[in-house]
């Protein structure tokens, strides 16, 4: 079956590529065990200098890649050229941190009765990535550039709307210099994955994607014994409390409820405000949702894009459809554009209620609900009336509302003032339904590590390794 690039602005196809059938399957797989075997005995200066060489390429290659995102999944084209340089920059961080993330971390040998007692970390094997369409690029590389540095091996499942992205990031490591097989893309159908994800030669796995892929991945990867890290969806709550600066707060986020228009794990997509400042912000706050210029997405004025398919925008606009016919008020947006593409507005809707969808799915889109809250302590109530756990956003300058919100939101992360986003130097990932495990940081390159404990003793002199227990 071939698998076709699709422009969401326009339903042009632009491309097709062939699906690799089981031989091609079968070698592909071989060839990363074989790298790994090549790369758990390459120096760690010597694989940083590939990751390096790999950021090198893709600051060369920018606009092509970026016009290739574009093209495939309709994100604004500045939106995609800031997510080149974003995989550089997280390729840079991980080739000059490594070292010291995966160090020997020396341990308490003498409450052990060792002469010395330590972890060394040391890479697992062929990992096996499913990753999504929306931000198709910097998720590969958040989970490609820790496990190769870690001396694993990396096979690429890509969301199927994005091949050229795919094979663009195996061409990426092969010019770098990694061995050939340290990373490939399998241009395979989701059915395939758990044949790929049983293979012996495979040794762990990560999924970024929704909650029943989610389900699909830990269930096999369970019944192999096998490590996963998954990050699935969010709703995260965006609280706004009267001690906020809160025209800051409503400009601040128009852009965290639309970037990526509005296709975002970690998007804002709960505002909820407290009654003494409701008014305010959300006159600001829709004020600004009918002021982002919606158009071309290669066009560099563009803020606001297509969703990624017709069937994507058609399945959100039936969200908002179900929460006005049971009484909501759509403040702003809430129709669907004449015209090809899958374009959908800014859209903003309030008095939305448990027995609607809006409640408790999440919205994939730019869309935003908002609610009211009496108090602080209702706010946080709110924000945690939710099955997602991935980010969360408070705006209040008053520090005891900061720590309550900071000690009792359920989430992975907690940005106070600001809009939840991803660095490669914090931890990400989520909790609930948003999934587990770490990505980036020390944790994300040792998600896919050996812990392996070493005790080392006196092999003259009596130890604690002869007790039982």
């Amino acid at each position: 079956m071939a698998i076709a690039v699709t422009n969401p602005a326009t339903g042009e196809v632009l491309e097709t590529f062939e699906e690799h059938d089981g031989a091609q399957v079968e070698e592909r797989v071989a060839r990363a065990a074989a790298a790994h075997a090549q790369l758990r005995r390459t120096s760690l200066s010597r694989r940083a200098e590939w990751l390096r060489a790999a950021a090198d390429v893709l600051d060369r290659d920018a606009d092509e890649i970026a016009r290739d995102m574009v093209l495939e999944m309709g994100k604004p084209i500045t939106a995609a050229k800031a997510e080149v340089a974003k995989c550089a920059k997280g390729m840079r961080f991980y080739a000059g941190n490594a070292e010291r993330f995966l160090a020997d971390e020396e341990l308490d040998a003498p409450a052990v009765g060792a002469t010395r007692a330590y972890t060394r970390y040391q890479p697992l094997g062929v990992v096996l990535a499913v990753m999504p369409w929306n931000f198709p690029l910097w998720q590969v590389v958040r989970f490609m550039a820790p496990a190769l540095m870690a001396g694993n091996a990396g096979l690429l499942k890509h969301s199927s709307n994005v091949p050229r992205t795919a094979l663009r990031l195996e061409r990426v490591a092969r010019e770098a210099g990694f061995p050939e097989g340290a990373f490939q893309a399998l241009l395979v159908p989701s059915k395939q994955v758990e044949q790929i994800l049983r293979d012996p030669r495979v040794a762990a796995a990560t999924l970024t994607g929704s909650e029943p892929a989610g389900r699909s991945v830990a269930s096999i990867s369970g019944d192999e014994i096998k490590p996963t890290v998954l990050e699935l969806g969010g709703s995260d709550p965006f609280v706004v409390l009267p001690s906020a600066d809160v025209a800051r707060a409503a400009e601040v986020g128009v852009t965290a409820r639309c970037q990526n228009n509005g296709q975002s794990c970690i998007a804002a997509k709960r505002f909820i405000v407290h009654v003494d400042v409701y008014d305010e912000f959300v006159r600001r706050f829709v004020e600004g949702m009918e002021a982002l210029r919606a158009g071309d997405p290669l066009e560099e004025s563009t803020q606001l894009g297509p969703l990624y398919s017709v069937q994507g925008r058609d399945e959100l606009h039936e969200m908002v459809q179900d929460a006005r016919s049971r009484g909501a008020r759509v403040l702003c947006g809430g129709e669907v554009p004449e015209g090809p593409g899958a374009f959908y507005p800014a859209t903003a809707v309030d008095r939305v209620t448990p027995e609607m969808r809006l409640w408790a799915e999440e919205a994939f889109g730019p869309v935003a609900t908002i609610h009211a809250a009496e108090s602080a302590e209702e706010a946080l109530r709110l924000a945690n009336d939710s099955p997602f756990g991935l980010g969360a956003n408070v705006w209040a300058d008053d520090p005891r509302d900061q720590e309550l919100f900071v000690d009792g939101f359920e989430a992975g992360m907690v940005f106070v003032n600001g809009m939840v986003t991803s660095f490669p130097e914090l931890p990400f990932g989520g909790v609930k339904r948003s999934g587990y495990g770490r990505e980036l940081s020390a944790q994300g390159i040792r998600a896919f590590c050996n812990a392996k404990t070493v005790w080392v003793g006196d092999s003259s002199a009596g130890d604690a390794s002869t007790k039982t227990e």
